[in-house]
């Protein structure tokens, strides 16, 4: 029993009383739509006549008295109106306590009835539940507490005084109601209720409990101090009570004694109630089965799987084109172009019976003239208790050249489908043996609720599928295809979506091809993580290849990105590590903003170092200098950049990651991918790491002496001449005779356009010998060519348009001095 005062939350003395309730629901016309086994135990009336009627005439649960008094029963001591509530709709529970006296299933009674009457809202027609029990009942738990007599030796005074206590206790009950924190039986009547509205789906019965416990449990008041909740014994027997009852009944007859009427309950109720805990207990553990992850298949199968072999025989799960393919939402209603994928197929018959007739990966559409096309169409289950021979026929028109008639003739068939947010997005097909019982109403409410929760599985799956693939799509986007060979130097990257934080992330890497045949490497982070992180790194990421075309050096090239960060006001911080190699000066220039050092790996005796330099302030943070660092570097030394998700784990010094990375860049590897995969290998199994990860490798083999030709010429006309000679001559001493007249050309227009229009006092010109041929000439004019478009009688503006056709790349960068024009060719063959 509960102890409080008014006003206060009782405390929990006691265990709460069971009794049987009646339940009763009424739709907003008033009529009774439900009415329990209990309902008929306490009132008298049957289902079938109860049902229909206005709740007025059957239940104490108004304040006026029904005209056929005579016939229902005289009520008095009523509580609230109960129609007046209904046409109100009150948003409050009400509670009241009725004598009901008259001529019951045929016999005089009078019952003490007490009730707790609970306003509905939602989709559903149902309006008012009514709960009721029998106040004499709670005499049963007065029972003597423990170390008393034993009744044998109770006085005949003793029983009559506690007799008269009893009487005065059960004089003082009154319902009522207690929120459901003041006792822990939420679970028990949150799991029982659903077991006496079998007329109604899961659901439904779910959102009327969801509003019973939001409004308070019932509770049986003795006093304003003590209370005792209610959880229900709704009636209905368990079977090893009925066993019992009927076993007590049959030794009672046998001796001549006289049978109470409910000693021996009706053997369809007990069916009934089994058959709803089954379907009851089906459903609750096929929910458990299913959405285990996210992944679309092993969803497909878990469903599948689940109701085959105890529901069904046979299921075959059907879905929309958009949806395996991993697309958006369905649009539109499906009609009988609609194209749907066969993708499981579960049964309990011999293996292969299936497979070849009707086989997983199949696309077809349905005719209107099919059950298929009506449960897709209308969104609602459809029973076909046995398939005949006609719509066996009409079915098996849609299989070409395969007859199925033998697998789905005289079986009885459930069509459900899979819907989320009103969208059909597949359906499932259930078969069962002949020898089995066929579906029922029963089974179609069942399998309804089945494809409901299996529908909104599979959309979640679905959700992520596409969300999953937006984003790697998004990834795939932002993130480079990095050339392996750059000039002077090999590139290996990687890229480790986040563990937990999601597939997109602010991390990225690049390389630009520069003039010089140097080449910037990037490698940057977008604090924070999700779509927009990664929108804002793309931005950056655009940014940095265009500055970088533009051969800034790298302070400078920070400075700008921090100041376009200011100005696009996304209040995003990044870092960002920015390097330039010069192969043949075997030089590299760095400038850092607030990223992790980069590790340099020397090839002359295998030590590895981080490099010290300047932090900086990550980018965004705005009015902040940035420095640049130059260092000299040899061939075969490795620079090795990274984000800090590689190196940082929660709970763990930074420093950590960051020797450990240093330790293993020193390991030799045989490749750039080998020694990217061994930096991998250390770091990511210490367990913790959550952020996406970006790592660039580049080996700096640098450009031999001999690779590279340079000459000053002066700006005079005759020196195109004298050009196209040194060309020859040392593709010759290159073994390139086969791109002299292509190289000739491209530098006679090049010098010939700085002779022509620029303002200077020389001409430089550079050949470089990589994996391709560069030309590159140089003045000190900064005004950049453009590509005209000569008409036939003009003179001028051919000159780039040959280059253009003929070379690989071409471009024009500034420089400090002037300006360099470039182009590559690609070396013939061997």
């Amino acid at each position: 029993m509960e102890q409080g005062t008014p006003g206060e939350p009782p405390t929990q003395s006691a265990a709460s009383g069971r009794i049987p309730l009646a339940v009763v629901v009424v739709d907003g016309a008033g009529l009774v739509s439900h009415w329990s086994v209990g309902a008929r135990r306490l009132f008298g009336y049957e289902k079938e006549d109860a049902v229909g009627r206005p709740v007025g005439d059957l239940l104490p649960v108004h304040g006026a008295i029904p005209e056929d008094r005579e016939s229902y029963g005289a009520f008095d001591g009523l509580g609230p109106d109960l129609e007046t509530s209904l046409d109100r709709r009150i948003s409050y529970p009400a509670a009241g306590r009725a004598r009901l006296t008259g001529s019951r299933s045929g016999g005089d009674c009078r019952v003490d009835v007490l009730w707790w009457a609970y306003p509905l809202v939602g989709p559903g027609p149902e309006r008012l539940l009514v709960l009721a029990a029998d106040a004499a009942r709670l005499a049963a738990y007065d029972e003597p507490e423990s170390g008393q007599d034993p009744p044998t030796e109770r006085n005949e005074r003793t029983e009559r005084n506690e007799r008269t206590e009893r009487d005065v206790r059960v004089e003082r009950i009154a319902p009522g109601f207690a929120l459901h924190t003041d006792f822990p039986g939420a679970d028990e009547l949150a799991a029982r209720l659903p077991e006496i509205l079998p007329s109604m789906s899961v659901g439904e019965s779910a959102r009327i409990v969801a509003q019973v416990l939001e409004l308070g449990y019932p509770v049986l008041e003795f006093s304003h101090h003590d209370r005792v909740p209610v959880t229900p014994d709704w009636g209905v027997a368990r079977r090893a009570e009925r066993k019992e009852r009927r076993q007590r009944a049959a030794q009672a007859a046998a001796r001549g004694l006289p049978v109470a009427p409910d000693a021996v309950d009706d053997e369809g109720e007990d069916l009934e109630y089994a058959a709803v805990r089954e379907h009851l207990e089906f459903l609750n553990e096929v929910s458990g089965r299913i959405g285990s992850s996210l992944d679309l298949s092993r969803t497909i199968v878990e469903v599948s799987r689940a109701v085959v072999p105890r529901f069904t025989d046979v299921a075959g799960t059907y879905l929309r084109e958009q949806v395996v393919a991993g697309e958006g939402f369905p649009e539109g209603p499906p009609d009988e172009t609609t194209m749907w994928h066969r993708v499981a197929v579960e049964h309990t018959d011999e293996p292969g019976r299936w497979d070849d007739v009707v086989p997983v990966g199949e696309s077809m559409p349905f005719p209107a003239h099919t059950p298929f096309f009506q449960c897709m169409t209308s969104g609602d289950p459809v029973l076909v208790p046995r398939i005949t021979e006609e719509m066996g026929n009409a079915i098996a028109s849609q299989f070409e050249k395969r007859d199925i008639r033998p697998l789905i003739n005289h079986r009885s068939m459930l069509v459900v489908p899979l819907k989320a947010r009103n969208v059909v997005l597949g359906f499932m097909i259930l078969l069962r043996h002949r020898e089995r019982p066929v579906f029922n109403d029963m089974d179609r409410v069942t399998g309804a609720e089945l494809a409901a929760r299996a529908g909104l599985v599979l959309d979640n799956a679905r959700m992520y599928t596409y969300q999953e693939s937006v984003a790697d799509t998004l990834q795939d986007s932002m993130l480079p295809h990095i050339q392996p060979r750059m000039p002077g130097c090999d590139i290996a990257t990687r890229y480790l979506p986040g563990t937990l934080l999601g597939r997109v992330g602010g991390d990225w890497f690049d390389s630009v091809k520069l003039p010089g045949s140097r080449t910037a490497l990037v490698v940057g982070d977008v604090m924070g993580h999700g779509l927009n992180s990664a929108a804002m790194m793309g931005q950056l990421r655009t940014a940095v290849q265009t500055m970088a075309a533009l051969d800034l050096p790298p302070e400078q090239l920070l400075r700008n990105l921090d100041d376009l960060a200011q100005r696009l006001g996304e209040h995003y911080l990044a870092t960002c590590l920015y390097a330039v190699y010069d192969p043949i000066a075997s030089e590299l220039h760095l400038a850092n903003a607030g990223h992790i050092p980069p590790v340099l790996v020397r090839a002359a005796d295998g030590r590895s170092e981080l490099l010290d330099l300047p932090t900086g302030a990550p980018i965004g943070v705005g009015g902040v200098p940035f420095e640049s660092v130059t260092m000299r570097v040899a061939p075969g030394d490795r620079l090795l950049m990274c984000t800090d998700g590689l190196v940082e784990v929660r709970g763990e010094d930074i420093g950590v990651g960051l020797a450990t990375l240093t330790e293993s860049a020193a390991h030799p590897a045989a490749s750039m991918d080998d020694a990217c995969d061994t930096i991998i290998r250390a770091l990511n199994t210490r367990g913790g790491r959550k952020d996406d990860v970006a790592l660039l490798m580049a080996r700096l083999n640098g450009i031999p002496a001999e690779n590279v030709a340079h000459w000053r010429l002066a700006v005079d006309p005759a020196e195109v001449g004298r050009a196209r000679d040194m060309v020859r001559a040392q593709l010759r001493g290159w073994s390139l005779e086969g791109l002299s007249d292509t190289a000739e050309l491209v530098v006679s227009e090049l010098v010939t356009n700085v002779v022509r229009h620029a303002r200077s006092s020389r001409v430089d010109l550079r050949m470089v010998r990589s994996g391709v041929l560069v030309c590159e000439v140089e003045d000190e004019d900064q005004t950049l060519p453009t590509l005209l478009s000569a008409g036939p009688a003009d003179e001028f503006g051919r000159g780039l348009r040959v280059v253009s056709a003929l070379a690989k790349e071409w471009g024009t960068s500034r420089t400090r001095a002037g300006k360099t024009v470039w182009c590559e060719l690609a070396l013939p063959r061997r």
